[in-house]
């Protein structure tokens, strides 16, 4: 399994491995790969996999000090996911996405071992892109991917979840006693992403007396680098509900909570909140790829399944737009059931299906 940077590349591989396990009754040996110093170093471990890291990093869209060593360490990432290939010996290798997955899945695929890539968003990323034309399968969650993909790889599965967050009934109660939180205020829970969010940390840090003054609860992801500035701004606030943490590791417990989800619109985020069935208030980030988070979210809002408010005018509207949200019982009701439409079910199942059918075909 190799892909990360991000939580929306590393959370699928571990569905997707953790789907494996359960498909082989625990009779599967997995290795994941990763980029060194990248977020998959501590949380693969952290679910129980064992992870080797490539000297790799994405190359800079300007031109800096960095790009110098990119052709180096492409060559020792390519070196050194040869001797894992070579070591461990790998019936399949599947790819998620992020710098590391180029290069294991490039010799995987000249070695002529089953491949297959798993893109998570509506624009794919430029290490799939070059990807495709050698893999065996490509593994999709939005309609319409022939436009990037060979049409004859594509498999339309939808995105890999951890499976803790499928089945939120019956922990409510368990989950507000987990954050502290009192059952009869509402709350709102605020994911920027694994790394956290700028705009949006900002936006709540400007708006965190109004949602106190309303009696609305918090539950906080800041991401590291804005944990300091989000606990100092909720202190005043302590009696209130307002819980903040950098990475929230029950995410299960926190949907739970959330009577509406203020969110980034990366792949995985979205995914999940279908399959939640959660209100949503969506903030794509503009500085990704050919703006695919925007295109994740028009793909709700087109069926009355979000609302969006953009980047640019979060510090003024989203605030406010959450709090008409949370006192708009039919709105609220009418994106819960629109958007519980647009969820897969046992997305990392089926890819983890189709990862033993290719090894099936590669054998026989």
């Amino acid at each position: 399994m190799s892909g990360g940077g991000t939580g929306g590349h590393i959370f699928p591989a571990i569905a997707i491995a953790n789907a494996l396990k359960e498909k082989c009754n625990g009779q599967v040996e997995i290795l994941f790969v990763g980029a060194e110093g990248r977020m998959e170093m501590e949380k693969v471990p952290a679910a129980g996999y064992k992870i080797e890291g490539l000297w790799i990093s994405g190359l800079q869209r300007k031109f800096t000090v960095k790009n110098l060593s990119f052709p180096f360490k492409v060559i020792a990432s390519l070196f050194k996911a040869k001797k894992i290939l070579k070591s461990f010996k790998p019936d399949a290798v599947v790819g998620t996405g992020g710098y590391a997955s180029g290069p294991m899945l490039r010799v995987a695929s000249n070695a002529g071992i089953a491949t297959l890539v798993q893109e998570s968003n509506s624009y794919p990323g430029i290490t799939n892109k070059i990807l495709a034309g050698k893999v065996d399968r490509i593994c999709v969650a939005y309609e319409g991917m022939e436009r990037f993909f060979p049409k004859a790889k594509l498999m339309l599965t939808g995105n890999p979840v951890r499976q803790d967050i499928q089945k939120l009934e019956g922990k409510k109660a368990r989950a507000m006693e987990f954050f502290g939180l009192d059952p009869a205020k509402k709350t709102v829970l605020i994911i920027g992403g694994s790394l956290g969010a700028r705009t949006i940390n900002e936006s709540i840090l400007a708006g965190i007396h109004e949602f106190a003054g309303n009696n609305i609860q918090l539950v906080w992801q800041t991401g590291k680098t804005f944990l300091a500035e989000g606990e100092k701004a909720s202190q005043p606030f302590a009696d209130k509900g307002i819980k903040v943490m950098d990475f929230i590791s029950k995410m299960d417990y926190a949907y739970a909570v959330a009577d509406v989800v203020i969110s980034r619109a990366g792949a995985s985020s979205v995914s999940e909140l279908c399959l939640v069935k959660k209100a949503c208030v969506l903030v794509p980030s503009p500085n990704v790829a050919e703006d695919h988070q925007t295109k994740n979210a028009m793909a709700l809002v087109n069926h009355e399944a979000a609302l969006l408010v953009k980047d640019a005018e979060a510090r003024k509207d989203l605030v406010a737009a959450t709090i008409a949200l949370l006192k708009n019982e039919t709105l609220k009701g009418k994106l819960e059931v629109n958007i519980a439409k647009l969820a897969f079910a046992d997305s990392a199942l089926v890819i983890a299906n189709e990862i033993l059918n290719l090894i099936h075909t590669k054998k026989h």
